[in-house]
């Protein structure tokens, strides 16, 4: 049985208890356990079931390659589905429940599954669930449905708190065992920006753990004074208990720090995630010890032979009694060593190699050890737990020779570097045939823009297991104790074996699974990998994927690095959600962007419409009017005396760089860099398809800068454009762009009382010889120091007015206690559409839909014929784009007087191919003007320009019909003599 032994335990606190529930029976352990070394120490050996059959697991590993001792941790709203008990601290009053079983742990009736494992093979989901047809719907999928997962997921809010954080470093390590302690000391001391994080508590690793020297102290010793040395430097930053998730380009890199999660109720948030921009990346990851591949190799108490050592040193925790060790390297003695030190017996080592030499035999000998050579695990005895092995020939086909009692199992089949976060981001592996695994190929790294190496890797992660080769920095793999391959034991197991031998534990994947998809056709390594779903599970194949590989490649009669290997992708382990969005929850999650008039326009009844993240007024009703009445209220207002528009949601973007002008010309479909200094251009910006993606104004505001304004709800999206073109494409030209839009205040003053308003404030002259229209200038109003453009989208006399933030609520404010007598009154942005309307001007979002260009709107002016490129120009060219029958920008009156509904189409006699009405046209925009006491509206009509006059007919929600005449699509001042005054 496994137990706690009397002493040793160098990470546990024995002063202290712990307790704890695990299915609800109450247990204890000590400060410093974790979940799976406490459930040990209890002799709780059955932690789970596997996913596919239902079979028994135990506890396997010691870290983050774990895949069966998976629970769900905690009760009520803070409850995590598919935590590891490995890696989760234990802490007084943990709460843990096992998965994937009905009705009980103990008594799964899902275990059927294994009685029928035959009828279940890999990929017999593909060739069951295809007939009859009918029966998907309502018998497989529910099943399938009702299957899916291993732990049910929360249902309630997640109350914690998680946070992300910001850091920068010449120099991250990700590592802290030896290799990773000695790189930071190296770099602290050159002087550079160090950041070493590390994903377990303590440091050191597993030099710590097998009793290492290292420059002839004992490792535990190195280690502290290293730590020690480190934490005096002041540029490096340590971090334990904290992953290094995922790296990607340009040295960025995520990074998962548990900050409370073994401190639960303490304030502190429970995790952060890291972003680093680092200037290099070493990893320093270590590597995991792989199983072996023998019939019954899942039954709780088999384990990985260093993760047994590691709950003994680490614990004081034995899995057993009486183990045996079954190893094709030399790792494994140490485990044996160690378990006959601490009093333990070891019946036997069974070692597949044919001659075992060497230290650490010889060691395991004098202590009165009995080794096997040539020898293997024919089959595991037990149910719930080890009972004993069957032992033969590792080159025959499993005749029994002996049986041995025991009630655990070490095993060792070498070691894999890991090469995870190395592959992130590109680098390359190459085949050791020496320790028969993949180990990054230094000569093909990760690389940065400039072509230099992003990433290096030290230590266990680069193949080099001997720590006096880590330390000198003179290893090679070479050095390391040949490890040769073993991928089924034995090498001539029949079917019956095989059908035992277990691959993925998770997901139940078995080395006959993998033989039958190679028969089957399923050559590449990806293939295999979705056919048998190997390495699929949460643990991401840390275990399985090298067994499977090498098992693949002999059922093809193909070498290792010829079948290759299946990608690895970020995170390394699992990050929550909660850490993955930080603070961004409840109305963090999409925070409401408001105006610094916000307050405002709430105390004056306000009625709001969204805008992208905006609030914006829709209208002000008053004395019980509707919002129809207010916004008819609102424009004969403005037409006829003064309106105010808070216009601070208008994109505001800077340019800048002696390569601006030539970057504008690239975005907008017209120049932009022949626009004076002082003057204001309205421009169009396409996608590379040449369909309209945004408009505004653009103004030049000195040699090298210039300021463009963008929609409300594309200030984001276009900046992000921008970037995305000058990161991607043009990233040697030199331009700096920055998203001002939140700096500035901005207020548009409308009607044939703005001037007189702005008269009255004083301060700049703002007169029609002194401010021409498309045009800005820099001055005061009232005191406030203010940019003053003179830009209309209403058609009526119209200044926009700039101003810092700060003070945009007082100059509000301000405009309507001096704009009363003029008729001040502010409007919404139904207003302003209506008025935009009767002048005939585009709306991104209502003339365009993604599938619209600025031909068809009417807008050739906007697109210069002297570019020679800019982005759209090709697209635009197409010959679909410039086809004729595109339907074009018309105005639309009701006959009636009436409103056309949004989004009519125009239909005419006949049907199409689905028996539908043909149709010849859409509304884009339909208002009642109050202006012009009538409906009118816009709308894309098939050669429309060339019809005026004409008649055409739309649909009504109703089914009836309306009829329109198509006119020109300016209703109100043709001239523009109101908007020039």
């Amino acid at each position: 049985m496994s137990t706690r032994l009397a002493k040793g335990g160098r990470l546990i606190d024995r002063s202290t208890r712990a307790e704890f529930m695990f299915n609800g029976k109450r247990l204890s352990g000590h400060q410093g356990d974790t979940l799976a070394s406490a459930l040990l120490a209890n002799d709780q050996m059955l932690v789970g079931r596997s996913f596919k059959y239902h079979r028994p697991r135990g506890i396997m590993a010691a870290g983050p390659e774990e895949p069966n001792a998976l629970v769900n941790l905690g009760h009520g709203d803070r409850v995590e589905p598919n935590q590891r008990s490995t890696t989760t601290e234990l802490f007084a009053g943990l709460i843990a429940h096992s998965q994937n079983h009905w009705p009980s742990l103990e008594y799964d009736v899902g275990v059927v599954n294994s009685y029928v494992s035959r009828f279940l093979p890999a990929g017999f989901y593909y060739k069951t669930f295809m007939q009859p047809r009918a029966a998907w719907k309502h018998l497989f999928e529910p099943i399938i449905r009702q299957s899916a997962g291993l732990g049910p997921a929360p249902k309630s809010p997640d109350p914690d708190r998680y946070e992300y954080v910001y850091g920068f470093c010449d120099l991250l390590i990700i590592g802290g065992g030896i290799a990773g302690l000695q790189a930071a000391l190296t770099a602290g001391q050159a002087g550079k920006r160090v950041m070493l994080i590390e994903q377990n508590p303590h440091w050191g690793g597993r030099a710590v753990v097998d009793g290492d020297v290292v420059e002839e102290e004992p490792a535990e010793d190195w280690v502290k004074s290293a730590i020690d040395a480190l934490a005096t430097m002041k540029n490096v930053t340590l971090r334990t208990r904290c992953m290094g998730a995922g790296v990607y380009d340009h040295g960025y890199v995520l990074a998962n720090e548990r900050v409370a999660d073994h401190t639960p109720g303490d304030g502190r948030p429970k995790q952060r995630l890291w972003r680093i921009r680092a200037g290099h990346i070493i990893t320093a990851t270590g590597a995991i010890e792989r199983p072996l591949s023998f019939a019954g190799n899942d039954i709780p108490g088999v384990m990985l032979a260093g993760a047994l050592r590691d709950y003994l040193v680490n614990y004081g925790v034995s899995a057993g009694d009486r183990t045996v060790i079954v190893t094709n390297n030399d790792d494994a003695y140490i485990t044996a060593i160690a378990l006959a030190e601490a009093g333990l017996a070891v019946p036997a080592i069974l070692d597949a190699r044919p001659e075992v030499t060497g230290g650490l035999p010889a060691r395991a000998r004098a202590l009165g050890i009995r080794i096997e050579a040539g020898r293997a695990i024919a089959r595991v005895k037990g149910g719930k737990r080890v009972t004993g092995v069957q032992v033969c020939l590792q080159v025959g086909e499993g005749a029994v020779l002996e049986d041995i009692a025991c009630d655990a199992v070490a095993m060792s089949g070498g070691w894999s570097p890991v090469v995870h976060l190395w592959s992130h981001c590109g680098g390359k592996l190459t085949w050791s045939d020496h320790i028969s695994a993949f180990i990054p190929d230094a000569t093909r790294p990760p690389i940065t823009y400039d072509g230099s190496a992003m990433v290096s890797v030290v230590g266990a992660a680069a193949g080099i297991y001997r720590t006096q080769d880590i330390i000198t920095s003179a290893g090679a793999v070479e050095n390391t104790p040949p490890v040769p391959p073993v991928w089924v034991m034995p090498q001539g197991a029949p079917i019956a074996l095989r059908s035992k031998m277990w691959l993925d534990y998770q997901n139940d994947v078995k080395v006959s699974d993998v033989q039958l998809a190679a028969r089957e056709g399923y050559e590449s390594v990806e293939h295999t990998k979705r056919y048998t779903t190997l390495g699929m599970a949460t643990d991401q194949g840390k275990l399985s994927n090298i067994n499977g590989l090498g098992v693949l490649s002999d059922a093809l009669g193909e070498e290792v690095p010829r079948v290759g290997t299946t990608t690895f992708r970020p995170p390394y382990t699992p990050v929550t959600i909660g850490a993955l969005t930080g603070e961004a929850r409840g109305d963090l999650f999409q925070p409401l962007r408001r105006t610094p008039m916000h307050a405002w326009h709430e105390a004056n009844g306000v009625y709001w419409e969204p805008v992208g993240h905006w609030r914006r007024p829709y209208c002000y009703p008053r004395n019980g009017e509707t919002h129809a009445q207010a916004v008819h209220r609102e424009v004969m207002n403005t037409r006829e005396n003064l309106g105010l528009l808070d216009a601070s949601t208008l994109g505001k973007i800077i340019v800048k760089g002696p390569d601006a002008g030539r970057f504008l010309d690239m975005m907008y479909t017209n120049m932009m860099s022949t626009l004076p200094i002082g003057k204001c251009r309205y421009g169009l910006m396409c996608d590379e398809q040449g369909f309209l993606l945004d408009d505004g104004v653009v103004a030049r505001i000195d040699e090298e800068t210039w300021l463009c304004h963008t929609t409300s709800g594309g200030a984001d999206r276009i900046h992000g454009w921008m970037e995305d073109w000058l990161q991607c494409e043009w990233w040697d030209w030199k331009v700096y762009t920055a998203n001002v839009t939140e700096q500035y205040a901005q207020v548009a003053v409308v009607g044939p009382n703005a001037r007189k308003l702005l008269e009255k404030l004083g301060g700049m002259d703002v007169s029609k010889e002194a401010l021409p229209f498309m045009q800005w200038a820099d001055g005061t109003l009232g005191g406030f120091a203010v940019r003053v453009y003179r830009i209309s989208f209403s058609g009526e006399l119209s200044y926009e007015i700039a101003i810092p933030a700060s003070h945009g609520a007082a100059f509000w404010e301000m405009l309507h206690k001096q704009g009363a007598e003029f008729g001040a009154m502010a409007y919404g942005t139904e207003c302003l559409h209506i008025m935009r309307a009767e002048k005939g001007f585009i709306m991104i979002g209502d003339e365009t839909d993604g599938t619209v260009t600025p031909l068809d709107l009417g807008l050739s002016w906007a697109v210069s014929k002297k570019k020679t490129d800019f982005l759209g120009k090709r697209g635009m060219a197409r010959s679909h784009l410039a086809d004729p029958d595109r339907w074009k920008l018309v105005g639309l009156e009701t006959l009636d007087g009436s409103v056309i509904p949004d989004g009519a189409y125009a239909v005419v006699d006949g049907v199409n191919a689905n028996g539908q009405r043909n149709v010849e046209g859409r509304v884009t925009s339909t208002y009642y003007s109050p202006t012009l006491k009538r409906g009118i509206a816009m709308g894309l009509i098939k050669h429309g320009p060339d019809r005026m006059g004409e008649v055409v007919t739309f649909n009504k929600v109703d089914g009836g019909t309306i009829a329109a005449k198509i006119v020109d699509a300016v209703f109100f001042d043709k001239a523009g003599e109101k908007g020039n005054a």
